[in-house]
C-alpha cells in the first residue's frame, strides 16, 4: 500500500472534523487548521514508518521464499515483534536447510563409498544418481544392464508390493559376468525422482569358486576312481581264480603296486597344493642361494630322468639371494623337470637354467629378480590349451598323462607357488618345437610382521 494512502485513510476523519467545527463556528479557524497539519504530519509520519516495516516484513518473507537468511538490521518501529518473530523463523529455516544439505552430503558420500555397484533409479526406470563403484564396474553397459528382464522384474515387483525384491541375471557383455541384483523401493520419492534402489553385487567369482569346488570333487573322485577299481579289482582275482597262478599273481601285484603308486602321487600332489593355498597369503621370509639349492634338486632328482633325457643346468655367476622358501622352490623344479622328462622327446636334453633377466625383458616385470627356465624338445602344446595348462587336472593329452604317471596337478602347484612368492609364470609352446616354463622371482620379499600377513 502506498504512503499517500496510508495518510487518507488514517488522516480522513479527523480532518473532516476539524473542517466540520470550523464550519459550525464551534472551533476557531487558526485552531481547527492547526489540527488539520498536526494531523496531516502525524499521519504521514505514521504512513512512512508502516511502510518501512512493510517493506522489511516483504523483504525478510522473499529471503525465506529463496532460502537467503535475513540481514540483521535495526527492528522496525510499528512491527518490531513480528519482524523479530520472522528473522527468528529465518535463522532456523537456514538452520534447517543447512542440517538437510549436510545430510545430503553425507548420503551422497556413504553412496559413494560402498563397494557394490548402486544405481537409484526413477519410475520411468531412468538413473537419477549412482555411485562410483557402479562406473568403474559397468561404465556405459549399465543402460544394457537395466533393459535385463529378470532386473526389471525385480523393479516391477519393488514398486508394486513397496518390499526389496532379488533376482540372479547373468550378462555376456561387456564382460561375463553373475550378478546378484537387490531392489529397494524409496517412500517417500526422493526430490529427483528416484523411487528405487538398485544395488548389483557380482557374485562372478563367488560362483566361479563354487563351481571350481564341485569340479574339484569331481575330479578327486573321477582320478581316485580307477586305481581303487584297479586294486579292488586284482585282489579279487588274487583271492579266487589266480591264487595258484605265480605268473598271473606277479603281474597283478606289479599292476596294483603301480596304481598304488598311482594314488599315493595323487594324494600327495593334493596334500601339496592345500599347504600351498593355505600359506599362499603369507610371503616367505628365507634366504635362498639358487646356486646352492640347484645343484642339490639336481643331485636328488637323478642324473637320468626318465626316458633317457639328460638335465643341462646352467647358472649365471654372481647370481643373488632371493627372499623365498626352499623347499617350494625346489618343488617347482622337481615339478617342471618331471613335466619335461615325461612328455619330452626320449633321450633328448632338458635345459634348466638361472638368470637376471635381462634389462627391458618385456616378460617379466622391471623390478630385481631371478628367472628360472626349464626347456624340453618335445612335441609341443597347442596353443588353444596354453591358458588352462595350470588348472588342476587338466591335460592336454589324457591318455598319455596317466600312461606316464602324471596327476594333472604338477602346474597347479607350481602356479600357486609362484603367487605366495609374488613372482610371475611364464608357458611357451609350439607344436613340434617343445615347451619353455619360466618363473621369474623377485628377489626381496616384504617381510610381515608379527600379527601381520604378507
Amino acid at each position: 500500500m502506498r504512503p499517500v494512502s496510508i495518510v487518507a485513510i488514517v488522516s480522513a476523519v479527523p480532518v473532516i472534523a476539524f473542517a466540520l467545527l470550523a464550519a459550525a463556528g464551534l472551533a476557531p479557524a487558526w485552531a481547527a487548521a492547526a489540527g488539520i497539519a498536526v494531523t496531516v504530519l502525524s499521519g504521514t509520519v505514521f504512513a512512512l514508518s508502516w511502510a518501512r516495516d512493510l517493506a522489511r516484513l516483504t523483504d525478510a518473507v522473499r529471503r525465506i521464499e529463496t532460502g537467503d537468511p535475513a540481514p540483521a538490521r535495526p527492528g522496525p518501529v510499528l512491527l518490531g515483534q513480528l519482524d523479530l518473530t520472522i528473522a527468528r523463523v529465518t535463522r532456523e529455516i537456514a538452520a534447517r536447510a543447512a542440517r538437510l544439505e549436510q545430510d545430503r552430503r553425507a548420503d551422497t558420500m556413504i553412496l559413494e563409498r560402498l563397494p557394490d555397484p548402486i544405481a537409484v533409479l526413477r519410475a520411468d526406470r531412468s538413473v537419477s544418481r549412482r555411485n562410483r563403484a557402479m562406473d568403474t564396474v559397468f561404465g556405459d553397459g549399465l543402460d544394457a544392464i537395466l533393459r535385463h528382464p529378470a532386473l526389471r522384474e525385480a523393479l516391477d515387483r519393488a514398486l508394486e508390493k513397496g518390499e526389496p525384491s532379488s533376482a540372479d541375471l547373468a550378462i555376456a557383455a561387456p564382460q561375463a559376468r553373475e550378478l546378484r541384483v537387490t531392489a529397494v523401493p524409496i517412500d517417500p520419492p526422493l526430490r529427483d525422482g528416484g523411487r528405487v534402489l538398485a544395488v548389483l553385487a557380482d557374485r562372478t567369482r563367488e560362483h566361479g569358486i563354487e563351481r571350481a569346488h564341485t569340479d574339484f570333487v569331481a575330479n578327486v573322485s573321477h582320478e581316485l576312481r580307477t586305481p581303487l577299481a584297479s586294486l579292488i579289482g586284482f585282489t579279487e582275482t588274487l583271492l579266487g581264480p589266480a591264487e595258484d597262478d605265480p605268473p598271473a599273481r606277479r603281474r597283478f601285484l606289479t599292476i596294483m603296486a603301480e596304481q598304488g603308486a598311482r594314488m599315493n602321487r595323487l594324494i600327495d600332489d593334493l596334500l601339496s597344493l592345500s599347504r600351498i593355498e593355505m600359506t599362499e597369503h603369507e610371503a616367505p621370509s628365507e634366504r635362498v642361494d639358487l646356486g646352492t639349492l640347484i645343484p642339490g634338486v639336481i643331485a636328488a632328482y637323478g642324473a637320468r630322468p626318465a626316458g633317457g633325457a639328460r638335465i643341462e643346468v646352467e647358472i649365471a655367476a654372481g647370481l643373488p639371494e632371493i627372499v623365498a622358501d626352499s623347499g617350494e622352490i625346489a618343488q617347482i623344479l622337481r615339478n617342471l623337470l618331471d613335466n619335461a622328462a615325461k612328455y619330452g622327446k626320449p633321450g633328448s636334453p632338458i635345459q634348466l637354467s638361472a638368470r637376471r633377466p635381462a634389462p627391458g625383458e618385456p616378460v617379466f616385470p622391471a623390478r630385481p629378480g631371478v628367472v628360472l627356465r626349464v626347456a624340453d624338445q618335445g612335441p609341443g602344446i597347442p596353443k588353444m590349451h596354453l591358458p588352462r595348462v595350470t588348472e588342476r587336472f587338466y591335460r592336454v593329452d589324457k591318455g598319455r598323462s596317466r600312461a606316464a604317471g602324471g596327476t594333472g596337478l604338477g602346474l597347479a602347484i607350481v602356479k600357486h607357488i609362484v603367487s605366495r612368492h609374488r613372482g610371475q609364470l611364464a608357458i611357451d609352446s609350439e607344436e613340434g618345437q617343445g615347451t619353455t616354463v619360466q618363473v621369474w622371482l623377485p628377489l626381496n620379499q616384504p617381510v610381515p610382521r608379527a600379527g601381520e600377513s604378507g
